[in-house]
């Protein structure tokens, strides 16, 4: 008796019940219409400023959900010298960086050009640059060999380790890929928002690469998700509601992966997940306008290029806390400096003094932004 999905005679026909799905999809539509417009209205530094904000989230989160951590600053610098974006104080970034970055813009900027096993073997290169994950090597570029066993998701300490799923033989992936492949670019009556949720769920249930499935399965459908708006700038990340509900999201791929083709429950818990994605594209907007009222309130100021840059830092979410000496290392000045930096701000009522003081004084944004 089969356990998984792909196991199935009837693989992959997958089927749904399409009044109750009908109902979720035309909602987040409306809702996913709405915020394009709200965004379009706009002018384009505010435009540029969200889709920078909301692709750094994506980037920063679709990597959280496999346990890596990303620089942000390196991740938002990368971002905006690929777009183009004059953000002042850019960050060289890692390669490990840059390769997330670049199979992400890839898949959102050039929504409309074919996917193909060239263009993910691309992506998959890119995701791992040194042909290793962590201190394994791996197949790079290439599909999965199997030569270390099956490909299987598993959990738990050595010994001990519950499979959760088991991915079909690497012999079987040439067809289960062309398959995939000529599929999400036939032409066909599937809203993209459902094909994004299907092709989701599809890439990642063939697990065709060593490690990166994930993040690639994320990726194809921001790219469907780009295709249902004809448009490749980004309000909304599905990766950051992802990491929010990820034990969520790894028991629904499990239960799906185990069932019997009826994916009503994977679909549903899709489009709520976009829908609360959308729902998150406020806070973004309303963080991008707070940083817009910021600037404009000490457009009379005359600020030097570092505190330009330590002031976006602060706007843009600073982890931790702004010491002296983190303002020195990050504008790579002498400790005097950032002291008369940050001095001066202080002065014009910019920036105010953390409570506490001596050493390890620290430093805030005032709320106002005014002298």
């Amino acid at each position: 008796m089969p356990i998984y999905i792909h196991e199935r005679d009837d693989w992959p026909k997958f089927r749904w019940h399409e009044r109750p799905i009908g109902h979720r999809l035309a909602a987040v539509r409306h809702r996913q219409g709405r915020l394009i417009g709200q965004m379009e209205t706009l002018g384009f530094p505010l435009r540029a400023e969200a889709v920078l904000a909301t692709l750094t989230e994506d980037v920063l989160k679709s990597s959280e959900i496999e346990g890596e951590i990303l620089d942000r600053i390196q991740v938002r610098s990368s971002i905006a010298r690929r777009l183009g974006l004059d953000i002042g104080g850019l960050t060289v970034s890692e390669r490990n960086v840059e390769g997330v970055v670049e199979m992400m813009l890839d898949a959102t900027q050039k929504f409309a050009e074919p996917l193909t096993e060239e263009r993910l073997f691309a992506w998959h290169a890119a995701l791992f640059p040194t042909g290793r994950s962590g201190m394994t090597r791996i197949v790079v570029g290439a599909w999965r060999d199997d030569a270390s066993g099956p490909m299987q998701v598993v959990s738990g300490p050595l010994g001990r380790a519950r499979i959760h799923y088991e991915a079909p033989a690497a012999r079987r992936l040439e067809k289960e890929m062309a398959d995939f492949l000529k599929w999400f670019e036939t032409q066909d009556a599937l809203d993209p928002v459902l094909k994004a949720a299907l092709a989701h769920l599809w890439f990642v249930t063939i697990h065709p690469f060593d490690d990166g499935n994930g993040r690639i399965a994320r990726a194809i459908a921001d790219m469907s998700l780009a295709r249902s708006e004809q448009s490749p700038r980004r309000f909304y990340s599905m990766s950051a509601q992802i990491r929010t509900t990820r034990k969520a999201y790894y028991d629904i791929l499990e239960a799906t992966q185990k069932g019997d083709l009826d994916i009503t429950a994977w679909l549903d818990w899709f489009l709520d997940c976009l829908d609360q994605a959308i729902a998150g594209a406020e806070q973004t907007l309303a963080s991008v306008l707070r940083k817009a009222r910021f600037w404009e309130a000490i457009r009379d100021h005359s600020l030097n290029q570092r505190q330009r840059d330590m002031i976006n830092r602060l706007l843009d979410g600073f982890e931790g806390r702004l010491t002296t000496s983190k303002w020195a290392m990050l504008t790579r000045s002498s400790q005097d400096t950032a002291l008369r930096d940050i001095t001066d701000l202080v002065g014009r009522g910019i920036l105010e003094r953390d409570p506490g003081g001596g050493r390890s004084t620290a430093y805030s944004l005032a709320e106002s932004g005014e002298a």
